[in-house]
């Protein structure tokens, strides 16, 4: 991040050059979410540093040469490479999301099948307990239940 006066010094031009360049139209469209104010001083991002500086040189080559491209199409050709590779970093972002989307599908299926195979376990058990209990129960019957009980 930059000042308007560093990038001003480093293109040769006054302060308010810059800011005349960059309230004007593209690059007042464009710069807008690439400046930020700090303690009340704007701070340029590298890429607006970027458009600023390709602005003014643009407009340097343009008197040398009149057949080079204008400003404006440097700067649009500026902002599609920008946006052309922070596409490419999205998209890969995005793959590796679905990467990760499918190991934690796999891990989820894997455990829903743990948690089914424990629910039939203790299923198991706890019907092979009821069954125990009422069994104990008839054969823990004393001899004088037994005798004085009502048979059954």
């Amino acid at each position: 991040m930059k000042t308007i006066r560093q990038i001003a010094e480093e293109i040769g031009v006054t302060k308010q050059a810059v800011f005349y360049r960059i309230k004007n139209p593209p690059l007042s469209n464009t710069l807008h979410s690439l400046m930020t104010k700090e303690n009340g001083i704007l701070m340029v991002s590298f890429d607006g540093e970027t458009l600023i500086k390709q602005a003014f040189e643009a407009d340097t080559a343009k008197t040398f040469d009149d057949k080079k491209p204008s400003s404006e199409n440097v700067i649009f050709d500026t902002i599609l490479d920008m946006l052309r590779r922070e596409l490419e970093t999205k998209n890969e972002q995005l793959t590796e999301k679905d990467k990760q989307i499918a190991s934690l599908t796999t891990l989820l299926e894997q455990a829903t099948s743990n948690l089914h195979a424990a629910q039939f376990l203790h299923g198991s058990t706890m019907q092979q307990q009821l069954t125990d209990g009422s069994e104990k129960t008839k054969k823990t019957k004393g001899f004088f239940a037994r005798l004085f009980g009502n048979g059954s």
